[in-house]
């Protein structure tokens, strides 16, 4: 789904389990900060069916969403959630509803060349257009897959699974935003 854009702004595309949901952390032991939620299996990332097992345990900071939009980035969502990130990691986290990349074909399809099935289609949804990308599924060949069908500058910024997004990543994330920024000429 393509809303209007601002191009102003770079984009950031947000995965959410692994950056905002650190699923790999110890499951008995809730990260500081964090929220519980539980989502049942009736979206398209806790299985696509409606069916009898437990529901999706995903932890959540709250305070992460002011601090995604203190970025100046557009937000979009680059998740396997897609439009359910709206329904169920948004509002917990504050964020108003978000364009997501509709990943179509591409969704858990492995290429051949080991890039991940996420990468291609952001570098076509971002058309040229400065971006970062927060996950913790990218590899060298997805940098060098950016580095080389990518008009614009990018980003690709790899989260812990087990700790999720921590001060340092809002650092770099602001830092590369503000990498973007041209100077303004005094004349």
């Amino acid at each position: 789904m393509r809303r209007g854009r601002e191009p102003s702004r770079p984009l950031l595309f947000l995965d959410v389990d692994g950056p905002l949901n650190p699923y790999a952390a110890k499951p008995e032991r809730r990260p500081e900060g964090y929220t519980t939620l539980r989502v049942p299996h009736e979206n398209g990332a806790a299985g696509g069916q409606l069916n009898r097992r437990r529901p999706l345990r995903v932890w959540l900071n709250p305070e992460h969403g002011q601090a995604l939009l203190r970025l100046g980035y557009e937000l979009c969502w680059a998740t396997t959630w897609m439009h359910d990130a709206n329904r169920w990691i948004g509002p917990v986290l504050g964020l108003p509803d978000l364009p997501f990349v509709d990943f179509g074909d591409a969704l858990f399809q492995e290429r051949p060349d080991g890039v991940h099935w996420k990468t291609g289609p952001l570098v076509d949804y971002a058309g040229g257009r400065p971006f970062a990308w927060v996950d913790d599924e990218q590899s060298d060949l997805d940098h060098a897959y950016m580095s080389a069908h990518h008009r614009g500058p990018g980003l690709l910024h790899h989260v812990n699974p087990r700790i999720g997004l921590r001060e340092a990543d809002f650092v770099s994330l602001a830092d590369f935003a503000s990498s973007l920024e041209t100077p303004r000429s005094t004349g």
